[in-house]
């Protein structure tokens, strides 16, 4: 693919996009479905504010990671494995996301319990574990062969369709007794802090775009063209430009997901608030897509519950689904790291792709055949993101400042937000250790 320039007008960027929206069809999955309803029930209105800041802070880390994919072409691996400090194969950076991933699979598997319980609702006969297996299955073989453009554009118009079902489903909420007021809505930006912090914590890590999405993201802007269409750095005006012209479709890519997923997690949220709080439900293992359930049945009366089925069976397979396939290209990524496998030969890495998407729903759904606990499975992932948050932000920093070309630096006022997002995650991370280990 030669160097080309970048579309100027928006309607044409319009037509290039599409790393943030294809991990909108992840995103908006068991953070914003199961862990987000789950912490509204737990606190309330008054965690609004982390919701929305949760949201919006960490777009700024995702386009950093971006931007250094695009102008230097290294995967987020490649990357991380370039960081100084300790290394044995692999740098240390890399180890810590390689714990990261292991938790994966455990959020993962609790996805594919979701959907078995969604299927178990909906009057599958099936037990939930041969439900499991089948999606499992599924899910691989269509990976596996190739169909991962039609599954990508019918799971994102469904989480879509499903996003605005529960926006509307929200403002229906507001001619039953669960009604939210103005009031309510200021409590939540009163910046209060629950007495326990650990589901708010998993939510922080997971809702918007995780830590895991922050890694798949770079590689989906390099599938998509970005680094090709750029070129080499020859250090020509023409570079410059085409540089500054691409970054600008990537910004408009990130700020356009980070707006759908960020209306749909506070949406998620206000139901949750409005309704599983007020009734004193807990969203928890067992009967988890029940009580879920009501943030439509309450807003829309008894038939809504197989068009709530119908919305989250679609966002959690889209979930796993996308998942699988980012996290299939890491894992052959880091197996190139390491020099397990020669992927320097013709097709070498597609071939391996496809067999890590055979390979992890297996591990996935053998996880949760063993430990049947979806919303435990879901957190353990939650909290692991949370986790690796910081060190990504300060990698982006690390990038910012030692890496990226002069023409391609973002400018003081995006930096500082930058800033603020390393601090931000940072931050919520000590509160979670110190939370841990001296509050009872």
């Amino acid at each position: 693919m030669t160097p080309m320039p970048a579309p100027a007008r928006f309607g044409s960027i319009l037509r290039f996009i599409g790393p943030g929206l294809i991990l909108t069809a992840s995103i908006v999955g068991s953070g914003e479905l199961i862990m987000t309803p789950k912490l509204a029930g737990e606190a309330g209105f008054e965690l609004l504010w982390l919701i929305v800041l949760g949201c919006i802070i960490k777009v700024f880390v995702q386009v950093e990671l971006g931007r250094y994919a695009i102008c230097t072409g290294q995967t987020t691996l490649e990357a991380l494995d370039s960081i100084p400090g300790p290394r044995w194969k692999v740098s240390w950076l890399v180890w810590l996301w390689i714990l990261m991933f292991i938790a994966l699979t455990f959020q993962v598997a609790g996805i594919v319990g979701g959907i078995a319980q969604v299927l178990g609702s909906a009057g599958f006969t099936m037990p939930g574990r041969l439900i499991a297996l089948f999606v499992g299955g599924s899910c691989a073989v269509l990976l596996f062969f190739g169909r991962y453009r039609l599954v990508e554009n019918l799971s994102t118009f469904m989480v879509v369709a499903f996003t605005l079902a529960t926006l509307v489903a929200l403002g229906a909420l507001q001619w039953t007794d669960y009604r939210i007021s103005a009031a309510q809505v200021i409590s939540g930006f009163q910046f209060e802090l629950p007495d326990k912090f650990a589901t708010a914590f998993a939510a922080f890590g997971i809702i918007g775009v995780g830590a895991s999405e922050l890694i798949y993201y770079p590689y989906w802007c390099l599938e998509k063209g970005y680094g090709k269409y750029v070129g080499r750095n020859d250090g020509s005006a023409e570079w410059n430009t085409r540089v500054q012209g691409w970054l600008k479709v990537m910004r408009s890519d990130a700020w356009i997901s980070m707006i759908i997923y960020t209306v749909a997690t506070a949406a998620f949220y206000l139901l949750g608030a409005a309704v599983l709080h007020a009734k004193g439900l807990k969203v928890s293992d067992k009967g988890m897509i029940d009580t879920l359930a009501r943030l439509y049945l309450d807003s829309f009366g008894t038939w809504s519950f197989y068009l709530f089925l119908f919305g989250a069976f679609n966002v959690l397979y889209s979930t796993a689904f996308v998942s699988t396939a980012s996290n299939s290209r890491l894992l052959i990524d880091v197996a190139g790291l390491f020099r397990v496998l020669d992927l320097t030969r013709p097709g070498s890495r597609e071939q391996a792709i496809k067999w890590g998407c055979i390979v992890l729903p297996a591990i996935s759904t053998s996880l949760f055949l063993v430990w049947e606990k979806p919303v435990t499975l879901v957190q353990v992932g939650a909290v692991a993101q949370g986790v690796m948050l910081p060190f990504l932000a300060v990698a982006a920093l690390y990038f910012r400042y030692r890496r990226i070309p002069g023409p391609a630096l973002p400018g003081q006022a995006w930096t500082l937000c930058v800033w603020i997002s390393v601090l931000a995650t940072t931050a919520a991370g000590l509160y979670q250790i110190f939370d841990t280990l001296f509050k009872k």
